[in-house]
């Protein structure tokens, strides 16, 4: 197997790490709500707080990982949220979650951005959507593992191993990458044919100007509201989705072990498709212009099967459907985390994807409190419906700010 796809599987395992300990408290939440009282609208402010430190942690990051390098600095997030994820056995109420969520959420933001910098030291243009699909596999196979494992853990050895375990699993990753990651320049293993052929093909990778630079390009703006209204859907899902189906589908904790991880599978198949998808119509001579955008509408478009997901009259039907929109929401996904390597030099991808990233948690950050607000007012019809269109939205701003996805000039 070539070195660039060893890197790849890399980052797969540490994103499903990093999707595994922030989903675990999505899984243990009924469990933890019912013994310290926390209701529905503490809980969406605790994961607001997840989000908004996410997204602050990612315009930090951003920068930090572009000028420590990719090695150092994804070493030292991976341990600090591996000591975070830790640390949630230790909590005794509704404060101190929110505290453990809110430092968990600032260090688990450096792992797209440096994963997908990653992507741009290791891969030509050609498969770089590939690239970032395989990581991206990471996310469903984490939401995937969590359900059972979590469950597992709650009625064996209690709620708290399920933090603990996770936790330590991320610390032994760091060590892994430690002693196996390296640029293709530096890298001992790598065969002189597949060096060669990534220095030829990749983005260029030096940059003289601040991140400010960024600023003049409509394109930066472009992806930032696009991404704005997109992250919301993935994390109602991820965070809301095991206590709707014990709300409003009468699921218990063992059903939720049973059948909470099938949208996850249904994401993994979809960032594969996307990715896939992208390749494949670059190799049939498409622009990657347009190559992305068709897979960006075609994503946007299928999301919408969320909003009868509500009104579906039997829970299979409700779940199946579910499983339809995260499978489209990745199609998307996999391209649109893309575009920052396509627009911009790899140099600046880290930053770029930082601010992106920061965006888009913000927008779910907010839509997490009002989710939490309108389930108790009114129930989940409104937030389904918000999420069935919100990638629409997305697709739309993409179209109107982003004209052509081409390499812009360095800044």
């Amino acid at each position: 197997m070539a070195m660039r796809w060893r890197i790849a599987i890399l980052l797969a395992i540490i994103t499903t790490i990093n999707y595994v300990d922030r989903s675990v408290f999505s899984v243990a939440a009924p469990v933890i709500r019912e013994q310290f009282s926390i209701d529905a609208e503490q809980y969406g402010w605790i994961s607001f707080w997840f989000l908004l430190t996410y997204g602050i942690g990612q315009l930090i990051s951003g920068p930090l990982i572009d000028r420590l390098g990719t090695k150092r600095a994804f070493s030292l997030a991976a341990a600090l949220w591996s000591i975070a994820t830790i640390l949630h056995a230790a909590g005794r109420g509704f404060l101190s979650f929110l505290s453990f969520r809110a430092l968990l959420g600032l260090a688990e933001a450096a792992n797209f951005p440096a994963a997908t910098k990653a992507v741009a030291e290791w891969f030509p243009t050609k498969e770089r959507s590939s690239g970032v699909s395989i990581f991206m596999l990471g996310a469903g196979l984490g939401a995937i593992i969590t359900p059972p494992a979590t469950v597992l853990a709650i009625e064996t050895i209690g709620w708290r191993w399920a933090f603990i375990i996770p936790g330590v699993l991320g610390l032994i990753w760091v060590w892994l990458w430690q002693r196996w990651y390296w640029l293709p320049e530096e890298h001992p293993g790598i065969p002189a044919s597949e060096r060669t052929l990534i220095l030829r093909e990749r983005s260029p990778q030096v940059s003289k100007e601040s991140w400010v630079s960024l600023l003049k390009y409509k394109e930066f703006w472009g992806l930032m509201a696009s991404r704005f209204v997109s992250d919301f859907p993935f994390y109602f899902f991820l965070f809301w989705l095991p206590q709707y189906l014990m709300d409003e589908r009468g699921f218990n904790l063992r059903d939720i072990a049973l059948f909470a991880w099938l949208p996850w599978i249904a994401a993994d198949l979809g960032a594969l498709t996307g990715g896939y998808l992208s390749s494949w119509f670059i190799r049939r001579g498409y622009s990657v212009d347009a190559a992305r955008k068709i897979v960006v509408w075609l994503g946007a478009l299928l999301v919408l099967v969320a909003i009868p997901a509500f009104s579906a009259d039997h829970a299979m039907l409700a779940l199946a459907l579910i499983c339809l929109a995260m499978f489209a929401i990745q199609i998307k996904g996999a391209v649109f985390f893309t575009l920052p390597s396509d627009l911009f030099p790899a140099a600046k991808v880290a930053t770029v994807w930082g601010v992106f990233g920061a965006v888009g948690s913000l927008g779910a950050a907010i839509l997490q409190a009002g989710a939490g607000y309108l389930i108790t007012s009114s129930g989940y019809e409104p937030v389904f419906v918000i999420v069935g269109i919100a990638h629409l939205v997305s697709a739309v701003l993409l179209m109107l700010f982003v004209p052509r996805i081409r390499q812009l000039e360095a800044p």
